[in-house]
């Protein structure tokens, strides 16, 4: 792992070299989701293999809160804008002018704000279990930061409480820095908003997904967009999965 400061926040990340014999050489910049780390959503998942095997340089951050990166526990530390910054800071950290951006729910909605923000350093946009809500919603119910500083696991009843709890504890993660992040991160963009996005982008969403919102709605508000629906998979299993891969190797590839 290595280290860099986005405005006095230390972040961690990785930066994966292609594979010796990779035709390409593009740059994908990868945004993990809400209570994760670059570990669990994109390494263990083969993400990372994957495509650096398809010839790209992959760059991974721990978002601020989460993994080994600085974790903050003021929710005004959170906003999607101020961790869009955060992507933007580690590409001009590594000298990437430009690059692929995949995010993956909360990483999608960070990806789809330094998308708005700065369109000039996206080659693509790869926004994955993130649909409608991105415009209809505001993130993830606030709730789940109540279940972050419950006292346990045992005393939550709700399924969806639950699974994230069960999900931050399982990564022993800072649970008054995600309870902060819930609170922090909740902004949306407008449809007119998002229709100034304008790069190719994918937008990928499980078919058994109940937080992202339908996938097509999103899609057809941004002009050089198309949905590809992750058949049989929540929220939780649609980002391995290996049709997603393909679909996502397939989109870049006509780049």
């Amino acid at each position: 792992m290595q280290k860099f400061s986005s405005d006095g926040v230390n972040l961690a990340f990785i930066d994966l070299a292609p594979t010796n014999d990779a035709p390409r050489g593009e740059s994908i910049i990868l945004v993990h989701g809400f209570a994760s780390s670059h570990m669990v959503n994109w390494v263990n998942t083969q993400w990372t293999k994957t495509l650096t095997h398809a010839g790209y340089r992959v760059v991974a951050l721990d978002n601020r809160g989460h993994g080994q990166s600085d974790k903050p526990h003021e929710a005004e530390a959170y906003s999607s804008h101020i961790m869009a910054e955060d992507v933007r800071r580690l590409m001009d950290h590594l000298e990437i002018a430009r690059a692929d951006v995949m995010g993956y729910s909360m990483g999608a909605r960070i990806s789809a704000h330094l998308a708005l923000a700065h369109p000039q350093r996206l080659r693509s946009l790869l926004l994955g279990g993130l649909g409608i809500h991105l415009v209809e919603g505001v993130g993830l119910p606030l709730g789940i930061a109540d279940a972050m500083e419950a006292p346990s696991l045992d005393v939550l009843s709700d399924p969806m409480q639950r699974m994230f709890r069960a999900f931050a504890d399982a990564n022993k993660s800072d649970l008054k820095a995600l309870a902060a992040c819930i609170r922090g991160s909740r902004q949306t963009l407008t449809p007119a908003e998002v229709g100034r996005i304008v790069m190719p982008t994918l937008v990928s969403v499980g078919t058994k997904d109940d937080v992202a919102g339908s996938g097509q709605e999103l899609a057809a508000l941004i002009p050089n967009a198309e949905a590809f629906a992750i058949e049989g998979r929540d929220h939780n299993l649609a980002v391995g999965d290996k049709t997603h891969k393909q679909a996502v190797l397939d989109f870049l590839r006509w780049l």
